[in-house]
């Protein structure tokens, strides 16, 4: 028996229709994504319309610095140094003979005048050699007079003359010899002077060229300086020099000697200045500072924060020229506490004082002038230049 499948058992075949409002709804979600995400990529936020004039313009304006004018002044160029006190004149005591000391006629530290006796030695040989040396004279001459009385009566020879006149010759010098150590037996001071060291006591037995003491003339007082090559030129014989000693004491001095040979180690030139000292209150040895006025220039006053280097690394000062940056290099002819005295600016410059590590030459700015409180370096150094210059005055 034949069997057909019974098709009122098996599963119906589902199927779906599509919901046209869903998708649609779809489709919307999608463009509203994809605008966001576009808006948010472009970073634009609707700005106003004043806002975007005005950022443009802040965009096409320069940097703006602070600038003051500075006018060159003249200014005295000087030369200083550190040296040394020395005394005008310093040397020992020697004795010229030999003998034992009898009498010391002088203190250590006592002043005394040239040719004044500081001590005396023993004379007694001295003075019997004198009076040896006196004898052989006498005799010598008597000699010589005998020998000219017997030529002149025929019976002697010139040649005794001649030796007679020889023999005195040679007792004179002998007499002058003992003269001259009879009077080498006072020690005397060789010059004006303070003895400085004195060691002699009576009884005390001296050779002859032994150092007994040492004296020093300190009036005048002579400075020395060394002066490198590149200030040579600066300095010369006659040129006045203020001279400061660490005693406190300031006092006016005079170039005398300027050395033409420079010292092997240091490649510096000996340079003295004479200073007066007639009181003799300033002692020889003492530390001084020497200021030598060597001419003028013209120079600007500035702070040192205004000083800068170019891509060339050389020394100068930024300014503002018709709305354009320039860069001047400079000489530092003088430094003070507050500043420096440069050359190489305009006579009239007007100097960035704030802002000028941010801009390079030829770069055009905006300058403005210094307000009151704000941070004009320059202008703060003039006014503390003027009140040590009014001192010093």
């Amino acid at each position: 028996m034949d069997k057909t499948p019974d098709t009122a058992a098996q599963p119906a075949h589902l199927e779906f229709e599509t919901d046209r409002g869903a998708s649609r709804s779809v489709w919307i979600a999608a463009a509203l994504l994809v605008a966001i995400i576009a808006w948010m990529g472009s970073g634009f936020v609707m700005p106003s319309e004043e806002a975007a004039p005005s950022q443009e313009t802040a965009e096409q304006l320069p940097p703006s610095v602070v600038a003051r004018t500075s006018r060159a002044e003249p200014v005295t160029l000087t030369f200083q140094a550190e040296g040394q006190a020395q005394p005008d004149r310093d040397t020992a005591l020697r004795a010229e003979a030999t003998g034992d000391v009898v009498e010391v006629l002088a203190d250590k530290g006592a002043m005394v005048e040239a040719g004044q006796p500081i001590a005396r030695l023993s004379s007694t040989r001295a003075e019997a050699d004198l009076a040896r040396a006196e004898e052989e004279r006498a005799r010598a001459q008597r000699e010589i007079d005998n020998a000219e009385q017997l030529l002149e009566r025929g019976v002697g020879t010139a040649d005794r003359v001649a030796e007679a006149r020889a023999e005195l010759a040679s007792a004179e010098s002998q007499v002058i010899s003992a003269q001259q150590t009879l009077e080498d037996l006072t020690i005397l001071a060789p010059f004006p002077g303070r003895i400085e060291t004195l060691s002699l006591d009576e009884g005390e037995f001296v050779s002859a060229g032994e150092q007994v003491g040492r004296i020093v003339d300190n009036r005048p007082l002579t400075v020395a300086i060394q002066v490198p090559q590149q200030a040579l030129n600066r300095i010369e014989d006659g040129q006045p020099a203020e001279v400061t000693f660490i005693t406190g004491e300031t006092r006016e001095g005079t170039v005398t000697f300027v050395g033409t040979s420079a010292s092997a180690e240091t490649r510096t030139f000996l340079a003295e200045i004479e200073v007066a000292n007639e009181d003799g209150a300033i002692p020889a040895g003492v530390s001084a500072e020497i200021v030598i006025p060597t001419g003028q220039a013209q120079a600007h006053f500035i702070s040192p924060s205004v000083v800068s280097l170019n891509p060339e690394g050389a020394l100068g000062v930024k300014t503002v020229e018709d709305g354009t940056v320039r860069f001047h290099p400079i000489e530092i002819v003088k430094a003070e506490l507050q500043g420096v005295w440069a050359t190489g600016l305009p006579d009239t410059a007007n100097i960035i004082t704030i802002g000028q590590g941010f801009v390079q030459a030829g770069e055009p700015v905006r300058a403005q002038a210094p307000e009151d409180g704000e941070g004009d370096l320059a202008s703060a150094a003039d006014t503390q230049r003027e009140a040590p210059q009014e001192v010093a005055e």
